[in-house]
């Protein structure tokens, strides 16, 4: 009898689940769930304003997405749930929220329900970018070794930032509050009962390390006398590591999946890292994974735990078991692209587009592959929503250069594109020139499948071969392979990774090979990208924070 395990993969704008035969590693089917509140920038369900910068998402849209991707699955493919040994969870991160001491969001009681600090802050939320950088102060004063994990800079796209903004600006609930948590643990804790804290987002976005643990309630202290034991106070206790069950599936679990009370449940892990497992099946050192979506991370497996600046966070077996993992990551990709198709595209593009069938992605990019490396005379920084990497500054902004009266929607668009690429590229040889190699790189996401033009861009200003991943949904993938060991062999699961991706991995055998004349072209093109980058990006023009900080003000005075 075939047995089966489900993966579900909780993004930015929906979640969705895979069923995947452990035996075959074959996609059974899978499901889609929207987000109806999808992403909260500019107010509250009821109405409230929200500042700017902020990135919030409303949790019952989470359970939705439990009540109808599990049940539609098993429906759309027949299989009985008794046949299901395992669940997989991943989550973007850092993507957290108060809860009371049941579990139950703060945001679902009368009392917070107009509260932003009460909601989900979303991976991109921006709002504690202060508490951040007074977080990065503070560790140098001190000379705390755990900044050098994390590329010398604590980022506002994690947990103790905005667990700070809220003890500073809302006390009360922090003080009601039970704990601040990482929303695929929450799942976890809906389905299972378990309080659970996985390595993964505590070694990434939590400052935890496997062997020092949290950083000292002196450095806490520092920060704020009342945050000395945030720790002890605000934070899970049981911490579980990745590929371990977290616990079965119970009663409520039972009601909200459909699923069999006792189903293994796997620890939750991150988006871009689950994707690790879906996509390679022959794990080694010195291999890099893009996930590529909305964002893009940059996952890279070593056998070396070093500092390497600009690096979002290096943690051992924080990817896979017996390596270092490190994370990297672009704030903007396909947002990037989906803000042009919807800010830039004319009307007459728009008739032509519908007339030929096409999408408005789909006709850019048919116009635009036409266009040779160096053609549209563009040159665009890809910090449309800050940089993650290598400078770590959120307040950085987007930027196009060389525009003329000649210039055409096309010719943006690539070079949107060629941005992002270039962003790649910084963020490989920034891991080389600190003694880390990349010796092949692998791709996932939505966007590698639908556009080949935009992977040979990658191929050719990366200078290196490109794989394909094949499964159109590779977390949901690599969280089923990890719903696989939380069963475990006496259930039909597997008790190694490795055993596990060699049967359930899904790779094409799709590469895209630099083209040598297009490389030559782009290498010249890449240092004078490098020179705006570092001109914009290491102070020696701030020009981007004062427009912002005016924006800011303008919003504020209106």
């Amino acid at each position: 009898m075939a047995k089966y395990t489900i993966g579900i993969d909780f993004g930015t704008l929906s979640g969705r689940a895979i069923l995947v035969n452990v035996q075959t590693g074959m996609e059974m089917g899978s499901s889609v769930y929207e987000y109806p509140h999808a992403l909260m920038e500019e107010k509250l369900p009821d109405g409230t304003k929200l500042p700017v910068d902020y990135a919030l998402q409303y949790p019952q849209d989470y359970i939705d997405v439990l009540t109808n991707t599990i049940p539609e699955v098993l429906e759309e493919t027949g299989v009985s749930s008794d046949d299901v040994i395992g669940v997989g969870i991943d989550f973007t991160a850092c993507t957290v929220l108060p809860v009371d001491r049941e579990g139950v969001p703060m945001c679902f009681s009368e009392k917070y329900r107009s509260d932003p600090y009460a909601y989900v802050q979303l991976w991109k939320h921006h709002g504690a970018a202060d508490c951040a950088d007074r977080i990065t102060e503070v560790a140098k004063e001190r000379g705390e070794s755990f900044l050098a994990r994390y590329g010398g800079k604590a980022s506002s796209e994690s947990l103790f930032p905005r667990l700070l903004k809220i003890l500073e600006q809302d006390p009360e609930l922090y003080a009601d509050m039970d704990e601040y948590v990482e929303a695929g643990d929450w799942i976890v804790r809906l389905l299972t009962g378990e309080d659970t804290k996985n390595t993964c987002g505590a070694g990434y976005k939590a400052l935890w390390h496997k062997a020092d643990g949290y950083p000292t309630t002196e450095f806490f202290k520092a920060l704020n006398p009342a945050f000395e034991n945030v720790v002890e106070e605000k934070i899970p206790k049981n911490i579980v590591s990745v590929g371990t069950k977290a616990g079965e599936i119970n009663e409520l679990g039972r009601q909200l999946t459909g699923l069999n009370i006792g189903t293994a449940v796997g620890a939750a892990n991150i988006d871009a890292h689950a994707g690790v497992p879906g996509a390679l099946k022959e794990t080694a050192e010195n291999q890099m994974l893009l996930i590529m979506g909305t964002s893009s991370c940059h996952m890279l497996i070593s056998k070396e735990e070093k500092a390497v600046p600009g690096v979002f966070g290096v943690v051992e077996d924080g990817i896979l078991p017996g390596f270092v993992g490190y994370e990297a990551g672009q704030n903007c990709v396909g947002d990037h692209f989906a803000w042009f198709v919807d800010n830039c595209f004319p009307a007459d593009y728009a008739k032509e587009a519908k007339d030929l069938g096409m999408n408005p992605h789909q006709y850019l990019t048919m116009k635009a592959d036409k266009l040779a490396p160096g053609e549209s005379g563009l040159l665009a920084l890809d910090w449309w929503n800050g940089n993650r990497s290598i400078l770590i500054d959120n307040d950085l902004e987007g930027m196009m250069l060389g525009m003329t009266l000649a210039t055409k929607p096309e010719d943006m668009y690539r070079a949107l594109i060629e941005a992002t690429a270039f962003g790649t590229r910084m963020i490989i040889e920034n891991f080389e020139d600190n003694g880390i190699k990349v010796d092949e790189i692998f791709a996932t996401g939505g966007i590698t499948q639908k556009n080949p033009m935009l992977m040979q861009i990658y191929a050719d200003i990366t200078g290196r071969p490109i794989w394909i991943a094949g499964s159109k949904y590779g977390s949901a993938l690599g969280s089923a392979v990890m719903g696989a060991l939380a069963a475990g062999s006496e259930n039909g699961g597997y008790d190694s990774v490795f055993d596990a991706t060699k049967v359930m991995a899904n790779l094409t055998d799709i590469c895209y090979k630099p083209e040598p004349e297009a490389q030559k072209v782009y290498d010249r093109i890449f240092e004078d990208w490098k020179i705006l980058h570092d001109y914009f990006g290491r102070g020696e023009n701030n020009v981007m924070k004062r427009l912002k900080k005016l924006r800011i003000e303008a919003i504020e005075n209106k």
